[in-house]
């Protein structure tokens, strides 16, 4: 019965930091004493007998503060000893005022002043200040992915010309993925579920996936109707041993790039289903707020032309959210709006803003998310998909927006319409059921890049496992 409860509570997301409607816990969570509300959803939960859809629910806001808690790892003399080098002389006055604008993000956890993981970093990337201090004393740093497109883009860009179709290039690329459970992190017999990311063909440039090698013997690779791809695996732990997942595979990406500003779409049948769902709200990062519909209509302004409309949007977005390390993004009610209130964001958060700007302004859009692996250089990544009436759906990134190579104008705003060779896509929307079906709560309620690992005592957060993605690009 708790399995369908929590199949249940999962199959939508679940609106993290909600309130508890219990007026004691609220309070608790919202000046910082973690514990105390821990303690408290459990007595409750033991005493009251709520309802178990309730008590699920109570249970995982739980899980949500160890979460918090987890970003939220670094003390005040990490934050000075980080920011010395730039700041040799730190005041308090100069500390509070960065705390307080929220540029230093920090929070008061259990009566401390808790600093997020990465908020120094983000401090020297957001804050003009410390940017230049960072500037001046570090140089301008690793530029060497910025090096690689600009010499990439333009190639794309001529071959797309020159055979007068979207998809070109394409490149044979190696991957081998493991996710590794740490030892006794499921005590020794227990059985351990796995999903890890797997290539997504869904795209015309994305495709021919040829599995060579699977760590265990028996795997099911979820079907092209779920929105997140994956392997599924399971195995039972040993102790003291970790719990090992692993595949290697071969895949074909192409090149595709659309000259988005130089093509006229058709006119939308608003009356479709995809038009229909693809510009409508959903919970909980898609949200018309009353923020989100003044922004759209100053930056639109007169404009009526759908292409021009999402151009306006991604170049303002480009100007005007840099990139930052963000929290997890299951401890975060509304990405979109944290996004804009901060003015900061990464990848995954800049595409939910542009596509929930974009469906307000009646371009229907959705979500795309994978890895970028370009030599040299592989992370995970979050894009958007655009549709236009007699094109189709396109990729665009709000994050790598305008690329500076002068001379070439079209290889510029490449990613506005375009996605190059090096994109390994795995999800074609966020916040999706997985197959076989997950029963715990996600790791990751939005995304899926890493991976997601249970048993049947619980989710096994991120603190409790690793991955590693190991590339092989084709020669030159």
């Amino acid at each position: 019965m708790r399995y369908l409860i929590l199949f249940h509570l999962f199959a939508f997301p679940f609106a993290l930091l909600a309130q508890t409607g219990l007026p004691e816990i609220d309070e608790a969570i919202r000046t910082g004493h973690f514990g105390q509300a821990q303690q408290q959803i459990a007595s409750y939960i033991a005493q009251a007998h709520p309802e178990p859809l309730a008590a699920v629910a109570l249970e995982l806001q739980s899980a949500l503060l160890d979460r918090i808690k987890l970003d939220f790892n670094r003390d005040e003399a990490y934050v000075r000893k980080t920011l010395q080098p730039y700041f040799p002389e730190l005041s308090a006055e100069q500390l509070q005022q960065w705390e307080e604008s929220g540029v230093l993000e920090m929070r008061i956890i259990e009566g401390e002043k808790r600093y997020f993981r990465n908020a120094v970093w983000n401090l020297l990337r957001v804050d003009s200040l410390a940017k230049a201090r960072k500037l001046a004393i570090d140089g301008p740093g690793d530029k060497g992915l910025d090096h690689f497109l600009s010499s990439y883009l333009p190639g794309a860009v001529e071959a797309v010309q020159a055979r007068a179709t979207a998809t070109v290039r394409p490149k044979e690329i190696k991957v081998a993925y493991t996710l590794t459970v740490k030892p006794d992190a499921v005590p020794d017999g227990e059985v351990v579920r796995a999903w890890l990311p797997y290539p997504r063909t869904s795209r015309s440039r994305l495709g021919s996936v040829k599995l060579h090698k699977v760590s265990e013997p028996h795997y099911v690779l979820s079907p092209m109707g779920y929105p997140h791809s994956s392997i599924y695996m399971e195995k039972a732990a040993k102790a003291g041993e970790p719990t090992v997942f692993s595949y290697r595979l071969t895949y074909t990406a192409y090149d595709e790039w659309h000259d988005l500003l130089s093509l006229k779409a058709e006119p939308y049948d608003t009356t479709s289903r995809l038009f229909r769902e693809f510009t409508a709200e959903r919970e909980q990062h898609i949200r018309f707020t009353p923020e989100i519909k003044a922004l759209a209509d100053d930056i639109i302004g007169g404009a009526e032309e759908p292409v021009l409309k999402a151009w306006l949007i991604y170049q303002w977005i480009g100007q005007n959210i840099p990139w930052a390390s963000a929290l997890e993004y299951s401890t975060m009610p509304n990405i979109p709006a944290y996004c804009l209130e901060n003015r900061r964001g990464d990848c995954g958060m800049k595409a939910l803003l542009f596509i929930t700007l974009c469906r307000y302004a009646g371009i229907p859009a959705k979500w795309q998310s994978g890895w970028f692996l370009y030599p040299g250089h592989k992370n995970l990544h979050d894009w958007a998909e655009l549709y236009f009436e007699g094109i189709g759906w396109v990729p665009v990134d709000p994050d790598f927006n305008i690329q500076d190579i002068p001379g070439s104008p079209f290889a510029s705003r490449f990613f506005f319409g375009g996605a190059d060779a090096y994109r390994f896509i795995v999800n074609d929307d966020f916040s999706g059921p997985f197959f076989p079906a997950k029963v715990y709560p996600r790791s990751e309620t939005v995304d899926f890049q890493r991976g997601e690992v249970e048993w049947k005592g619980g989710n096994l957060y991120f603190n409790q496992w690793w991955y590693n993605m190991e590339v092989t690009h084709p020669e030159p």
